[in-house]
């Protein structure tokens, strides 16, 4: 009897962490590059009341054995493209492929999909958190040609991102100089990336090292200038799991109250 008590706390914990799942991606439905994740169970240890017996003068028998419950074998998450939303901004782009702008806060470089990028007054194209953009070569990208300085104007009057992600910034005369490019990095296996916040990746042992290409190279795809791609989350889908992880923990509660049931009846036979 007390094996159904802990299986059922063993539910309870598990469609709990689905659930906590889920209203994270439901929470992220409009973060920008978001990518939603989902819960894989698997069921825990068996207890083997009987082996498995050879076929010989009768039938062979097959083992005997009684579940333990379930447990949270992983999550996965899903990195198809999300839709794309218009900004008409220069300095957002989105990545039509596999690839992830490199960026860099300190000495940590980290990844990410998330295109909403500002130029800062030292002309470095940076993410919400101040992290910097880095070009093709590996380096910070300097676009400080592109900022007004000591009251100067800048000699540019518009730029863009081509789908190399060539920065081109066009002077008052039409002439257009090339001021540097985007670098974009793939994995081996980006469901092995780590999420540290901020729409950022890290990455670990098993999503290889990051390769930085230039877009349109590498299979890291290109970009576009003046849209950003949005949350890949489906609502009716997480809203459904939303459902099913609610049932799942009601259905384990009661397998705990009936076991309660079962053991206050025992109890009841001594008085």
């Amino acid at each position: 009897m007390l094996r159904s008590l802990f299986t059922g706390i063993s539910g309870l914990r598990a469609h709990q962490q689905m659930l906590d799942i889920t209203s994270n991606n439901i929470a992220n439905v409009n973060t920008v590059g978001f990518k939603s994740s989902s819960a894989v169970f698997e069921d825990t240890l068996s207890q083997t009341i009987a082996g498995a017996g050879a076929p010989g003068a009768g039938g062979g028998t097959n083992p005997m054995q009684v579940g333990l419950g379930v447990q949270l074998a992983g999550t996965s998450t899903n990195f198809t493209q999300g839709s794309n939303q218009y900004t008409g901004r220069s300095s957002d782009m989105l990545i039509n492929g596999d690839g992830f702008f490199v960026v860099k806060n300190g000495t940590q470089t980290t990844y990410t999909r998330a295109g909403s990028f500002d130029l800062d007054a030292n002309g470095h194209l940076v993410t919400p958190d101040g992290s910097v953009v880095q070009d093709a070569t590996g380096n910070p990208l300097d676009l400080s040609a592109l900022v007004s300085t000591a009251g100067a104007p800048s000699q540019y009057v518009s730029w863009s991102v081509a789908g190399d992600g060539t920065v081109n910034a066009v002077k008052q005369d039409g002439t257009t100089d090339s001021l540097g490019q985007i670098g974009l990095a793939t994995f081996a296996n980006p469901g092995g990336l780590q999420k540290v916040g901020d729409s950022q990746y890290v990455p670990t042992a098993n999503s290889g090292d990051a390769v930085v290409n230039a877009p349109g190279t590498g299979g890291v795809g290109t970009l576009t200038s003046g849209y950003v791609e949005m949350s890949n989350v489906d609502l009716a889908s997480e809203l459904t799991n939303l459902i099913i992880s609610e049932r799942g923990f009601q259905a384990n509660s009661r397998v705990i109250t009936t076991s309660d049931e079962v053991l206050q009846s025992l109890i009841s036979l001594k008085q």
